[in-house]
């Protein structure tokens, strides 16, 4: 009796055993209990429309592309048929779906995950920046670290920037993604997705842990065991739920800052103590049943973030959800990769393709999983995209015309075009100003001694890296690197500077997406510009095939449309969506819109059943005067390389462009957040929208477009 009771913690599991007992007592077949959803049973109480959705699966591809990358290979999504066929028959799959920028995986995700831009969750330059010390030099930081963690600079046990990583424009620690789901009685899960679990054992073990902890002596004794136990896993529990509490070794789930107070959570922190309340038969197993192990060390638990191939990320996600965790984030490594070399695919390479294959297999399996738990599109909202799309480097392919899946096609040569910033700046402009870079196809200068924007070191490091040239070490021909230019001027209206000032570049450089720039030696021998081996996938820059990615819709509320390549959305759009389809809010203003052309009417609060038409006119215009990469910020660019790269008498032409930026920037912002008052009043507040207020603003929305789309 007592082993009965101990296995009822939650209504489900007890019905499940007695059923089971019971069967057997009668010499029948037991009904399967090893896969059962216990949402509607754990005190998780989601609004949707109807009460018709009891669980959310948001999954976060890297770099999983839905447009191909040569046009005889089926693309990323076209070899997973078990997803893009889900997608498109139960949902939609918006195909003109962007990322902000840097267009980079933390900066991706974090907007993702908020529905705000890095200026306003901390993070617009990754997966890695820089931060000036107040002698002017510059240190690393690294953008994945735990949602509480300070800057987490690996170089330094004392760095002098102690601020939070993830920062609000107030200067405190960005308010958590899971808190609307944890305050309505909801566990959150979270497999390898962005700051929301633990990201390294170096700063985010004491925080959570404590410094003097158990955990934090495995650390120094074990180091590969203690991030195969502790790194990357996490549940975020409703208060008082009993999985995470102190018996399953819980701790404090801390927020120091967040609107209204966040006192009496408590998490589950680490693959060592998820495991066990998600698979507590044994081991926890991927979808393949495989025990889930980190694959360089051998040590059984988190597999590293590579590691999260779509067989082990779905299991977590499915074990999840089987086990009283109805809400569960995943991230889904890329498969043009080799997680296992290190070397990266060409399109259409036989590694690339048995990826994909094994990728289309699991979700076949997770699926029909699902499916048997009573886990389906009638009570789930499936949310899934990838955090930016890639440029290719590399030869032609061989054989010609080859797709892949039926004739494979092999690769000569692939890698990126490495350039040597300093080498090249010294040789050809015979610029020698130290500088530090985040390096990248989009590199961010910090310029050492963190001079004015406008001192003249400043302006002849700028001029000089606007006329660098380098042979391409495919074509043969000379390539012009720099494709934009941005100082700090152009990085707010971009949305890419934080409260920190410390955080603050020098200028970010949007290059060629052929080439990949970082510090060097100061000559060109050996070469300043080569091809790269290991990496042959390029994002960061303003292309539109690293920022146009795509987001798949499924669920109660959510329109069959299948692809929809008219409504413009991006990663900030993806928060209140999902927030408005769950009947829940945030506590601060979102920088995104609801994509209500993509949902039904029903499924919509009445303020905006009532405004919906009003609402999409006003939101279609907010979005290309508001996003990174729409109509304004790209023109923007253009304005902002003229005058980065301008030489004239005084600097006119600068300090001309610079000011008419910075009065687009202070236009945009009072319209825009004119227009975010009403879009997130009729979303979240029943405010309906006022058409005439409403129609002011889109008619001066239209014209700052025109007005910068005329400016010289």
């Amino acid at each position: 009796m007592h082993r009965i009771k101990g296995l009822c913690r939650y209504p489900f599991t007890c019905m499940a055993v007695m059923l089971t007992l019971f069967s057997l007592l009668l010499g029948v077949s037991a009904m399967s209990t090893s896969h059962i959803a216990y949402a509607s049973d754990n005190g998780c109480h989601l609004n949707s429309a109807g009460d018709n959705i009891h669980h959310v699966i948001y999954l976060q591809f890297d770099n999983v592309h839905f447009t191909r990358d040569n046009p005889n290979v089926p693309s990323d999504l076209e070899q997973m048929p078990n997803l893009l066929n889900f997608i498109e028959s139960n949902g939609v799959l918006l195909s003109n779906h962007h990322t902000p920028l840097i267009a980079h995986t933390a900066t991706d995700i974090l907007t993702s995950l908020t529905g705000v831009y890095g200026d306003r969750h901390g993070v617009p330059v990754s997966n890695s920046f820089r931060y000036f010390n107040p002698d002017g030099t510059s240190n690393l930081g690294v953008s994945f670290a735990y949602w509480t963690d300070p800057i987490f600079d690996p170089t330094t046990s004392s760095p002098t920037d102690t601020k939070f990583n993830m920062l609000s424009t107030s200067g405190k620690n960005a308010p958590a993604p899971w808190v609307p789901y944890t305050r309505a009685g909801c566990n959150f899960g979270a497999a390898g997705t962005a700051n929301i679990e633990l990201e390294n054992t170096s700063v985010d073990i004491p925080v959570v842990f404590g410094a003097n902890s158990p955990q934090a002596q495995e650390v120094k004794n074990n180091p590969n065991q203690a991030s195969a136990d502790f790194i990357g896993v996490a549940v975020h529990c409703a208060k008082g739920n009993g999985l995470c509490s102190s018996a399953n070794t819980g701790k404090p789930d801390v927020l120091p800052n967040e609107p209204g107070g966040y006192n009496g959570y408590m998490g589950l922190f680490g693959h060592k103590y998820v495991a066990p309340q998600i698979s507590p038969s044994g081991p926890l197993t991927d979808l393949n049943g495989n025990v889930i192990k980190d694959p360089s060390s051998g040590d059984i638990g988190f597999p590293g973030f590579d590691g999260m191939s779509a067989a082990v990320s779905l299991s977590y996600v499915a074990s999840m959800q089987e086990h009283g965790i109805p809400v569960t984030y995943a991230y889904i490594s890329d498969a043009h990769d080799n997680h296992v070399t290190g070397n990266a695919f060409g399109p259409g390479e036989a590694g690339y393709v048995a990826q994909l294959k094994s990728y289309d297999d699991a979700f076949g399996k997770f699926f029909e999983r699902l499916e048997k738990d009573g886990i389906n599109n009638s009570n789930t909202l499936f949310v899934v995209t990838a955090d930016e799309n890639d440029h290719f480097v590399g030869g032609a392919p061989s054989p010609a015309g080859c797709d892949g899946v039926n004739v494979p096609c092999t690769y000569s040569q692939i890698g990126e075009v490495s350039g040597n910033l300093t080498g090249l700046l010294a040789t050809q402009q015979g610029n020698t100003t130290p500088f530090k870079v985040h390096a990248d196809s989009a590199p961010v200068f910090y310029i050492t001694g963190n001079p004015a924007r406008d001192a003249a070191i400043t302006r002849d490091l700028e001029r000089a890296v606007n006329k660098l040239t380098a042979v391409n070490s495919y074509t043969g021909k000379t390539d012009t690197l720099t494709k934009f230019l941005a100082d700090p001027v152009e990085m707010k209206l971009l949305h890419m500077i934080t409260a920190d000032p410390a955080r603050t570049p020098s200028f970010t450089m949007f290059a060629d997406p052929n080439y990949f720039l970082s510090t060097g030696a100061p000559s060109c021998s050996p070469p300043c510009v080569s091809i790269g081996v290991g990496f042959a996938w390029n994002h960061g820059d303003v292309a539109p095939d690293v920022n146009t990615t795509w987001l798949g819709l499924v669920g109660p509320g959510v329109r069959h449309q299948g692809v929809e390549g008219d409504i413009w959305s991006d990663h900030t759009d993806i928060r209140p969506t999902i927030l408005a389809l769950l009947g829940l809010k945030d506590d601060y203003q979102h920088e995104g819109r609801v994509l209500v052309e993509a949902l039904d009417n029903s499924a919509l609060p009445e303020s905006l059943r009532d405004s919906r038409g009003i609402f999409v006119q006003l939101a279609q215009v907010f979005k290309q005067i508001n996003a990174p990469v729409g109509e304004l910020g790209l023109e923007s660019l253009r304005i902002s390389t003229k005058a980065l790269a301008s030489n004239s008498s005084g600097d006119s032409t600068y300090v001309q462009l610079e000011n008419k930026l910075s009065h687009i920037t202070d236009q945009r912002n009072d319209i825009g957040g004119n227009m975010l008052k009403l879009l997130e009043g009729a979303a979240f507040h029943n405010q309906p929208i006022n058409p005439g207020q409403a129609n002011r603003l889109i008619e001066q929305g239209q014209e700052l477009l025109e007005q910068v789309e005329n400016l010289n």
